[in-house]
């Protein structure tokens, strides 16, 4: 049965409960609409819905944020729905380079590094300058850009000139080093800088010259951020809580099945809560999940063109992991580990190997999240998190097999192919950064691409969608406005790029296309904020949109509850 409440009619139905997905569920309910979100898994969040082992918080995968400082993109959009969203922790030790032969350390002041590699590699101080003056600008170029959120569906035919330009001025910094890519485009970007191997060697794992850059230019910039307080799913319980408490619902074990079009308009969606089959109708549908899943299961067949239908599968997209989360019996800094995440790379093997899924090449990110948040873990223990980028095709989908329906079976193949790769990371990590680790170990989990897939439904368990490039954006991959009426995007696959801010950005700018057609007064505030051209006043004082206030007040985290019960024994 469905939980007391809930109706069979709304205003707008929202599939998945992912960032984006709320993001949009919040800003509609604070102007009085009508909305459910439905969500096939037991809890809020994708990505950043984390998860609990004992009396240990993990975060899902491993994060670090951006555009959450003041001012950001995402500040910015969380500042129409409540004041009291969790705040980000700005980061000072930011990013390890770790190599057979080199470990440096990226800071919120680039230039501690800049200077040491001057003073030991001083016949190279002109291209080192040089190299860190261009990582600035980019960094730049993204603080400026923050500006330009709406999406072109948004904006008036002078709005989307006004836009080109800044994004032009956005990527002129760019522009010298886009071509630079792959094996011997990476290396004939730094030869632009220097030619010194050690040098090169540093930037061993990276597949295109930009991506040396940008690191670096954010935190110039002061834009890395540690997640808030008790994880990064304290971000998707706030949103919830925003939206039931403005009388919105966010339905949880509810798979939708088909999404209602008549007249090539959508009218609601069939979904299963349950295992027992509902009809919900409504005036639009944002969907926020994966869009093969949406294009090719939940519409018919006729609804989305077929050439539309082939370049989506043909979007390149971001990879998938393996993510390891380790609970350990001591804290995380005992074993060396510090605020930082960590990039283990052996400099000296062919350029394939960094990404070719093998867990004893492949580059790994470490990040010890308890150095920075002790709720997270009993008292005097601590959690690791080790990150490798790994795709599904791998060892023939991870040794799975598929039902009759498709769904992946993991028998004792794939499970012990996922405790194999779990030991040589655990092993590889012990070796070059934490010697005794595995002595320190309580236990792990360990997350495949399947298991992404399974959790998030995305394509391939991708992490964040359709990447930024040339062949995706000539390929139009990215939009908000489907070929099915009142039927929106409003998750990763709205926009080329992946993380957190890009997911606020997707379900805002959804929102943004409702309020445009229907709240003319209330649209134009908006985007007069979002555009940089009024205060956030202007929004919050329109009498469309509620000023009622509903404190979001965080729950203790397993760690602290199970402390206090001990202090009350």
């Amino acid at each position: 049965m469905l939980k007391p409440g809930l109706n069979e009619s709304y205003d707008v139905i929202v599939i998945g409960s992912g960032v984006g997905g709320l993001t949009a569920a919040a800003l509609l309910t604070k102007a009085g609409y009508r909305v459910c979100v439905l969500e096939k898994e037991p809890h809020a969040g994708g990505y950043l819905a984390g998860f609990r082992r004992k009396n240990f918080l993990f975060d899902t995968a491993i994060h670090w944020l951006n555009q959450y400082g003041p001012g950001g993109l995402i500040c910015r959009i969380f500042d129409l729905v409540g004041k009291d969203y969790p705040t980000a922790v700005p980061q000072q030790r930011i990013r390890r380079y770790m190599g057979n032969n080199f470990n440096y350390l990226l800071t919120n002041n680039p230039d501690e590094w800049r200077d040491q590699l001057i003073k030991e590699y001083p016949h190279e101080e002109k291209g080192i300058r040089r190299f860190f003056a261009s990582a600035k600008k980019i960094g730049r170029s993204f603080k400026e850009f923050n500006t330009v959120f709406r999406s072109k569906e948004n904006m008036t035919t002078w709005e989307k000139i006004s836009s080109g330009y800044k994004t032009f001025r956005f990527v002129i910094p760019f522009i010298p080093y886009v071509m630079y890519s792959g094996e011997k485009g990476l290396k004939k970007g730094l030869n632009k800088f220097f030619k010194d191997p050690g040098l090169h060697r540093i930037f061993a794992s990276e597949h295109e010259l930009i991506g040396c850059f940008v690191p670096i230019g954010w935190a110039y910039y002061g834009d890395f951020q540690s997640p808030p307080k008790g994880g990064s799913q304290m971000i998707p319980k706030w949103l919830q809580h925003n939206i039931e408490s403005r009388g919105g619902q966010v339905l949880f074990q509810s798979k939708v099945t088909d999404i209602i079009v008549e007249d090539n308009q959508a009218k609601g969606v069939h979904f299963l809560h349950r295992n027992k089959a509902y009809t919900f109708k409504s005036r639009y549908v944002i969907a926020a999940n994966d869009i093969e899943t949406i294009y090719e299961k939940m519409l018919p067949a006729e609804a989305i063109p077929a050439k539309l239908k082939e370049k989506l599968r043909q979007a390149e997209l971001y990879t998938s992991s393996v993510t390891l989360s380790i609970a350990l019996d001591c804290p995380a800094e005992q074993l060396g580990f510090n605020e930082e995440m960590i990039h283990l790379v052996d400099e000296n093997l062919p350029f394939d190997a960094y990404s070719n899924g093998n867990p004893e090449t492949v580059e790994v990110s470490v990040l010890a999240a308890t150095v920075r948040d002790k709720t997270l873990c009993p008292e005097h223990q601590g959690t690791l998190t080790i990150y490798m980028p790994a795709e599904m095709k791998y060892m023939d989908e991870w040794k799975t097999s598929r039902d009759a329906d498709g769904n992946y079976v993991r028998g004792e193949a794939y499970k012990e192919l996922k405790q194999k790769i779990a030991e040589k990371l655990i092993a590889r990590v012990e070796d070059k950064i934490a010697p005794g680790l595995k002595s320190h170990i309580l236990f792990y989990e360990v997350a495949t691409p399947v298991t992404h897939y399974r959790y998030t439904g995305n394509k391939n368990g991708t992490m964040m969608g359709a990447r930024p490039g040339r062949a995706n954006m000539q390929a139009k991959i990215a939009h908000y406005q489907t070929p099915v009426r009142n039927l929106i995007l409003g998750g990763h696959w709205a926009e080329l790029g992946g993380g957190v801010p890009i997911a606020v950005k997707a379900g805002a700018n959804a929102a943004f296309l409702i309020f445009k057609k229907e709240r003319p007064s209330l649209f134009k505030s908006m985007a007069r904020y979002m555009d940089g051209k009024a205060l956030v006043e202007e929004p919050l004082l329109h009498p469309e949109f509620s000023n009622d206030q509903y404190p979001f007040s965080t729950a203790p985290t397993p760690s602290e509850r199970a402390k206090r019960r001990e202090a009350q024994v």
